[in-house]
Parts: structure tokens; C-alpha cells; sequence
């Protein structure tokens, strides 16, 4: 059995569903705790739930990213529940600095097999960690806002706060 402490937090985007284990972030989800249990359960299996006021540090380092402090979640420490293959892919999005965008092409030469780029956005679509592991900033090879687990619009607002739509240009 798994043992996770849980907790919810607001932000600009929403409700925002943190998971820890042992310590170490596990999941985010958008829209709060529900989604989070669900996953936890088909990922995770049996899970014991144990409240939480800041699992992994989480809370604490969301808030001074959504308050403009664009690092503070670079080093915070998660652990991927995954295949090989998805985690190379969630520890290479942690490469994409704040304020910056990559195509999934670029994704999928950093993993090592540029033809891998729907492997690629597959990973990126199943990422357990967004925001948090930035799935937001992979981009369109034509510099489009592709899709994204949150919403268009949260990805949006999440490439807006961090300042990426001013440098990409009108396209996104």
C-alpha cells in the first residue's frame, strides 16, 4: 500500500490536487483532489490518504511561482511513477528553463531518437506532474499552443505568467 499525503491548493489557474510520497511530490492535477485520487489509484494502486498542509514542499513553492518567483519550482524534488521511457521524457521537460518553449522535436532529440516525436507527446500527455514538470512549455513545431492536460487556456496563462508568449511571437 502506498501512503500519500494529499492537500489542495488555489491558484490563478484553479484548484490545484498535490500528492506526496515519503516526502517527494508525486502528482499534481488540475480541478482539485478527485481527479488526484483517480490517478492515484489506477497508477498507484491501493492508496492510504493522509492529509497534508504542504506535501513535498509543494504548496509553499507554487505560491512563490504563481506570486513571479519563476524558479521556485526547478528544484523541488519529485518522483516519477512510469516507464523507462516517460520518465527520461518528465526529467527532460525540468531542462526547459522558465519563460522559454521547446517543440516536441527538440523533446525528442534530448531523449535520444528524433523520430520518437509522438512517443514524445504521448509522455508529455501522461506527465503525473504538470506545472510543476513544465509539460506547458513543448510547443508546436509551427509555434502553436498545442494540447495540454490543463486546458489551452491554462497553458496560456501559465506561458503568459512566465513571460514565453512575449519572446515566441503571434503565433501562440
Amino acid at each position: 500500500m502506498v501512503h500519500l499525503e494529499l492537500t489542495e491548493v488555489e491558484s490563478p489557474i484553479g484548484p490545484l490536487g498535490l500528492a506526496a510520497e515519503d516526502g517527494v511530490l508525486v502528482g499534481v492535477t488540475f480541478d482539485g483532489l478527485d481527479p488526484l485520487r483517480s490517478w492515484a489509484r489506477r497508477i498507484l494502486g491501493e492508496v492510504e490518504e493522509r492529509p497534508g498542509k504542504n506535501p513535498g514542499g509543494a504548496c509553499s513553492a507554487l505560491h512563490r511561482f504563481f506570486d513571479g518567483e519563476l524558479d521556485a519550482l526547478a528544484e523541488l524534488p519529485v518522483r516519477f511513477h512510469g516507464t523507462p521511457f516517460q520518465a527520461r521524457v518528465w526529467r527532460s521537460l525540468r531542462r526547459i528553463p522558465a519563460g522559454t518553449t521547446r517543440t516536441y522535436r527538440e523533446l525528442a532529440q534530448w531523449v535520444g531518437d528524433e523520430r520518437a516525436t509522438r512517443a514524445v507527446g504521448a509522455a508529455n500527455g501522461q506527465n503525473p506532474v504538470p506545472v510543476v514538470v513544465p509539460c506547458h512549455r513543448v510547443i508546436g513545431s509551427d509555434g502553436g499552443l498545442t494540447g495540454f492536460g490543463g486546458g489551452l487556456p491554462r497553458k496560456r496563462w501559465l506561458l503568459e505568467h512566465e513571460g514565453a508568449l512575449q519572446r515566441q511571437g503571434s503565433l501562440l
